[in-house]
């Protein structure tokens, strides 16, 4: 876990106590919900950038796919997730959905140009 979702996660606990479970449960569930919506409008800039990388590609006949780029990424991911004590292996599963997405974007700018 990382220094800031740490002490995130021991304000929470702290604030406990003796209080009810159910607001407990509730501050947890905020939280979570704030982290989702942030993990989402970050995914929607990625994907903007990667619909940029797509048309550049198209435009420049390269192709959708880059496996040793991909590789790169996977690589830095899993050591970043191991860093911040997340599974490397859900970390790389995530990775993986997310660039045959992407890919599936390419090839679809790339046949619409054609």
């Amino acid at each position: 876990m990382s220094e800031v979702s740490g002490n995130a996660h021991e304000h929470l606990a702290q604030a406990a106590g003796d209080a009810d479970p159910h607001e407990v449960l509730t501050a947890y569930r905020q939280s979570i919900d704030n982290i989702d919506a942030a993990l989402i409008h970050m995914l929607a800039e990625r994907f903007k950038i990667t619909q940029a990388v797509g048309h550049y590609k198209a435009g420049h006949n390269l192709p959708p796919a880059d496996p040793a780029r991909e590789e790169k990424q996977i690589a830095r991911l899993r050591s970043l997730a191991s860093a911040a004590q997340l599974d490397p292996e859900f970390s790389e599963k995530f990775l993986r959905f997310v660039i045959d997405e992407v890919i599936h974007h390419h090839e679809s700018i790339q046949a619409a140009q054609e």
